[in-house]
């Protein structure tokens, strides 16, 4: 039983190390084209901690309370383990999903935007604006060619940096 339980808790310790070492058998195989893709995820240290943890514990847990021996417990345990492996495995994938993240907005998208002066832009200096980026209100810098009071609706010209744009007034 207590090598059971060593396992167990050996398996808690590789859940651990897989929270600071993320990826990192992937990252041996992804080297060997042989091996690339073919696992898909199988390998990673989060699935391999379930199976040892829940193979140890559930070992564990027959041999204390059956008399049924060593070898069933391990049946057991191995049984349990490739259920928590495969449950991790699949929690993992719908967790690493790529197709349903957004990517993420960069200061090009800005071009095009409208949006509203809030502190009014001078002629040689900057003034700023509100603008909607990814579904959020973000608050810009911006220049003009042209001084712009405040509340006036502006259009994005440029991305001059990542906090300051080039802006110029709607015209209806």
């Amino acid at each position: 039983m207590t090598v059971f339980l060593g396992l167990g808790i050996a398996g808690i310790v590789l859940l651990v190390l897989s929270l600071i070492f993320d990826g990192i058998l992937e990252g041996l195989f992804g080297g060997i084209s042989l091996l690339n893709g073919l696992f898909d995820g199988l390998l990673s240290l989060p699935v391999i901690a379930g199976f040892v943890s829940m193979l140890g514990f559930t070992a564990a847990i027959v041999e204390g309370s059956t008399d049924l021996g060593t070898a069933p417990a391990v049946v057991a345990g191995a049984a349990a383990g490739a259920g928590a492996a495969w449950l991790t495995w699949k929690f993992s994938k719908a967790l690493m999903r790529d197709d349903q993240t957004v990517a993420t907005p960069r200061g090009d998208d800005l071009v095009g935007t409208s949006g509203t002066v809030v502190t009014a832009i001078p002629a040689a200096g900057y003034g700023e604006v509100l603008l909607r980026l990814g579904g959020q209100t973000v608050k810009y810098a911006a220049k003009g060619e042209e001084p712009v009071e405040r509340g006036a609706e502006i259009w994005v010209e440029a991305a001059l940096s990542s906090s300051s744009v080039s802006v110029r007034r709607v015209q209806r």
